[in-house]
Order: structure tokens, then C-alpha cells, then sequence
């Protein structure tokens, strides 16, 4: 007699059978629907700034700075709180923890859209950067919770998939909005809240998770310090070489800071009951070394995505809507890397050549990109972009995936968010470092190039390179406006150039990774088998469907 999975009650002695069969196709794409539409909303909200905000900083009298802030806060934000999200995630019920995370980007996205100033913003980025976070965790747990590692190449796919739209649609809804003059950029950030309205009221009807109920105290010390570390590295980096040196009493002070408070973090999380990141899993050496990929993967991640947009529009001329259409290269190649790669492994259950192809193609798409000018082909640019996106395509995904193959069903959650941590926090430091090293080679190749132009034209090309705000080439004359754009041409170039030896590292790691078989369980199955063990119940199914008694 077969047995319907009752999914929603919590997980008891008297159920545990029950909940361990695993989903039906038909079943686990509604409980991913809203989940997916959630992550579209947050991956949303970061994307369809991306073309807006050369126009959004200017708007709002900001600078360079202003502008690596508003897209490092939200890191910080995701970095910080990813963790967090991970372990409630192992703890309380998914489904409330998403639709809380969906809540709190929605009203970070209201903020966002409502501020007279950077600051505003950029504190307004931290709230959807908090519910953002939340998302991308949980959005990887709910998946390993529900799915066995051998089939959850092919779900990861659709989430891949999901990105792909998310990071291709949003630069050109964000385009076409900021270039409509009945709308402005201000709808970039409140485009973002029906999504999750309607991504909340999807998730009441079609995601339910049992739930194990357990006295639990959340590490409230762990996530306070770890947060005040990575603030402190962060500040440190965004403005050494602008207002102060690289080797100066501020670097001494905010690099020792970040130190002492990350001892004092790895100190907490020693003693806790129910440590944020909880430290023996890094003696496997398998989630050791995919955390360290994902901390210099997310470095290349973040800088592309970043600095395309500054790219197209300040050393080329484009419009945001053009910006947008210009990158869809790479969103192709990650849309296409994610679901066949993903496709392929489900069907194979071998990921590793897929990593290291994935490396091999990052790291080979920044090189070339490290020989980008403000006039080169534009061909030349597609296909680079291509290969990035294949890269990222078939890295991110997979160092997740062998990550939650070597966990227990009650560190799915930890696990998850910490490989994503890693990720964000090297995406939030990269960006941060990379958005002071790219103010200093503008201002070292416009300072090198301005003898180029006519005497009458200096003063001009002085005050657009030198007021500390992003400039508007359409006010500039056209000699000035071509000198600037090679000066930003050039310097992002140097962006990509110094990126690529970051994403050749992430590789040679991969390297060392082993490739262990994928499970054929899920992580419903994992923790019902764990509760029938302890409680002494008929075992639970074995991830093929056939349900096993003592009997048989």
C-alpha cells in the first residue's frame, strides 16, 4: 500500500514514515514556485539598479565611493546576515523564515525607493540586503531539504535559470525605467515589492515542510561579532587610497579591529550551544575548501556584475537600457551553464569537471576582459562575457552541491549558508577594494592623458575628473567626453586584469576538492531516518521511493 507524504505537520514518531517519501516532480516544483519567484524579487532588487545607478548617484550628489557603498551595503548585508538565516534555517520553520526574509526586503525596497540622499540608500540597501540574504540561504536549503544531492543538479538548474532571468531581466527593466521620464529610477527599487507580495502569498499555498520542534538559542554573540569584523575590514578598504593611505594609523586600526574581533567570534563560536557557524565543519575538507573557491569566486562574481554597467555607460556613452541589452552575453552563458550542467550531473551524478571547466572559463574570460578600452570591439566583448558566464554558471551551483553532500540533515542549513557567506563576503571585500583601486587608476590615467587636450579644454576635463562625482558625458564637450571615457576604459580593464589571478586561485582549489558520489536522500529522508533510529519507528524509505520495513 503506498502512502501519501503529509508534508506540513510536524515531523513525530507517528510520522516519520510518512514524511521520509520523497516528493514527487509535480510536488516539489509547487513547493519551489513561490521560492523561486522570492529569490527572482531579491536578485531582482540587485540587478535592476545595476544600469540606474551612474544616474541614481549622480541624482543624489554622490561620488565613486557613494557608489561602491550602495552595492557593497547590500553585500554586507547578505554576507552578515546568510549565516544567521542558515542556522534558524535548521532550527525554526522554513517557510516563516522565507516569508519574514520576503518582508524585510520588501520594506527595504520602500526606503530604498523613497531616499533624498546616499545615506538613505545606502542604509535602505542594508535592510534589502538583510531580507536578500535570507532568500539566497534559505532558497539553497529548502532545495537540499527536499531533494536528494543526486537529483538536485537539475532543480539547482532551474535556480541557476532563475538568476539567469533575474540578472539579464532586471538591467533592462531597470534600463527602460530609468530612461522613461514618466517613471525615473525610483520604480528601479520599487519595482521589486509586488514580487515578493505575490511571492508571499504563493509560498502560504504550496511550501510545507515539517517542522522538528526544538528548544534552541540562537547565537545572537556569534552574528553581532562577525558582522562588526567584516564592517570593520570593509570600511578599512573602501577608503584607504582615497582618504587616507594604504599604510597609514587608520589601516593599523581597522585591519587590527577586524582581527581581534574575528578572534574574538572564533572564540564564541567555540562555546556556543548553537554556534552561527559552526566551526567542526570545517574539518571536512571538502566544505573547507569549497568555502574558500566561493570566497574567491565571489570576488570575480561581484566585480563583473559590478563594474559591466560602468563600463558600458561611462567609457562607451550607452544608455542604461543599451547598458543592459550589452550584457546579455554573459547572462546567456550563465542561463546556459547552469541548466544543462545541472541536467548533466543529475543524470551522471559526476560534478567535479564541471567545477574545474567552470574555473578554466572564468578565469580566461577576465584575463581578456584585463585588455578592455573604452573603443575595443565589441565582439570581442560578447565573447569574453560569454566565457564568464559559463564560468559562473557551472562554479557557484556545484560548490553548493558537494557542500550538502557531506552534511547531516541537522547541518544542511549551516552548511549551506556558510559556502554562500564565503561567496558574499568575498563579493562585498572585492567590490569594496576594487571600487577605491578603480578611483586611482581613472584619476592616474586621466592625470597622464590630459596634456592630450587643447589648453581651453583642461579646465573642463580638471573639474569632470576631479569633483568626486560621477560624471554626465552628455554635458561634456566631445573632446573631454572621449578623453574621460578612455580614462574609465582603461581603468576597468585594469579591474578585470587584476580579478583574473583572484578567480585562477579559486580553480587551483578546486583542485584539491574530492569527488564523492551524490547521495541518493533526501534531507527529509536523512532526518526522518534519524528520528526513526532514535525513536525506534519502522524505517523510512531509502531515497529510491521504496519504503523499507523490518520485514522485508
Amino acid at each position: 500500500m503506498t502512502t501519501t507524504p503529509r508534508v506540513g505537520a510536524p515531523a513525530d514518531q507517528a510520522q516519520v514514515a510518512e514524511d521520509a517519501v520523497p516528493m514527487t516532480h509535480p510536488q516539489i516544483m509547487r513547493a519551489l514556485s513561490g521560492l523561486l519567484l522570492g529569490l527572482f524579487a531579491a536578485i531582482l532588487s540587485s540587478t535592476v539598479v545595476t544600469n540606474a545607478l551612474p544616474r541614481i548617484i549622480g541624482d543624489l550628489g554622490g561620488g565613486q565611493s557613494a557608489y561602491t557603498w550602495v552595492v557593497t551595503s547590500s553585500l554586507l548585508a547578505v554576507t552578515a546576515s546568510t549565516p544567521l538565516w542558515g542556522k534558524l534555517a535548521d532550527q525554526f520553520s522554513k517557510k516563516i523564515l522565507v516569508q519574514s526574509a520576503l518582508i524585510i526586503y520588501a520594506a527595504g525596497s520602500l526606503v530604498a525607493g523613497l531616499a533624498q540622499n546616499p545615506a538613505t540608500l545606502i542604509t535602505a540597501r542594508v535592510i534589502q540586503g538583510l531580507g536578500g540574504g535570507g532568500l539566497s540561504a534559505l532558497s539553497q536549503v529548502v532545495l537540499a531539504a527536499m531533494i536528494a544531492p543526486r537529483q538536485r543538479g537539475r532543480y539547482s538548474g532551474y535556480l541557476g535559470a532563475t538568476f539567469a532571468v533575474a540578472t539579464v531581466g532586471g538591467p533592462l527593466l531597470g534600463g527602460v525605467i530609468t530612461d522613461t521620464s514618466w517613471l525615473g529610477w525610483r520604480w528601479c527599487l520599487f519595482v521589486g515589492i509586488p514580487f515578493a507580495i505575490v511571492a508571499l502569498v504563493v509560498l502560504q499555498r504550496t511550501l510545507n515542510l515539517p517542522v522538528a520542534k526544538r528548544q534552541v538559542k540562537v547565537d545572537w554573540a556569534g552574528a553581532f561579532f562577525v558582522t562588526a569584523a567584516v564592517c570593520a575590514l570593509l570600511i578599512w578598504v573602501t577608503f584607504a587610497d582615497d582618504k587616507y593611505a594604504w599604510l597609514s594609523w587608520q589601516t593599523y586600526t581597522l585591519v587590527g579591529a577586524s582581527l581581534v574581533l574575528t578572534v574574538v567570534f572564533l572564540s564564541v563560536e567555540t562555546k556556543a550551544g548553537e554556534p552561527i557557524i559552526p566551526l567542526r565543519l570545517f574539518r571536512n575538507r571538502t566544505i573547507a575548501l569549497a568555502s574558500i573557491a566561493s570566497l574567491f569566486s565571489g570576488v570575480a562574481l561581484f566585480a563583473g556584475t559590478v563594474f559591466f554597467s560602468q563600463y558600458f555607460q561611462l567609457a562607451r556613452g550607452d544608455s542604461p537600457t543599451k547598458s543592459g541589452l550589452m550584457t546579455i552575453p554573459f547572462i546567456a552563458g550563465l542561463f546556459i551553464a547552469s541548466t544543462v550542467s545541472g541536467r548533466i550531473i543529475t543524470r551522471t551524478g559526476r560534478w567535479k569537471s564541471w567545477l574545474l571547466a567552470g574555473g578554466v572559463l572564468l578565469t580566461a574570460g577576465l584575463a581578456l576582459l584585463g585588455m578592455l578600452r573604452y573603443d575595443t570591439s565589441y565582439l570581442f566583448i560578447a565573447l569574453c562575457m560569454a566565457l564568464m558566464g559559463l564560468g559562473v554558471g557551472m562554479t557557484l551551483q556545484n560548490l553548493v552541491l558537494c557542500t550538502q553532500n557531506q552534511v547531516s540533515s541537522n547541518d544542511l542549513g549551516a552548511a549551506s549558508s556558510t559556502v554562500t557567506f564565503f561567496r558574499s563576503l568575498g563579493g562585498a571585500v572585492g567590490v569594496s577594494v576594487l571600487g577605491s583601486v578603480l578611483t586611482t587608476r581613472i584619476a592616474h590615467y586621466a592625470r597622464d592623458t590630459i596634456t592630450q587636450l587643447a589648453p581651453r579644454d583642461r579646465a573642463t576635463a580638471a573639474r569632470a575628473s576631479g569633483g568626486g562625482e560621477l560624471p554626465d558625458l552628455a554635458l561634456l564637450p566631445t573632446p573631454v567626453r572621449t578623453w574621460l571615457e578612455g580614462a574609465y576604459g582603461h581603468a576597468i580593464g585594469d579591474i578585470f586584469m587584476y580579478v583574473a589571478p583572484v578567480a585562477l586561485i579559486a580553480f587551483l582549489v578546486t583542485l584539491f576538492i574530492k569527488e564523492v558520489p551524490l547521495r541518493a536522500s533526501s534531507g527529509l529522508v536523512q532526518a526522518a531516518a534519524d528520528t526513526a533510529r532514535s525513536s525506534g519507528a519502522a524505517a523510512p524509505a531509502d531515497g529510491t521511493g521504496v519504503r523499507r520495513t523490518p520485514s522485508s
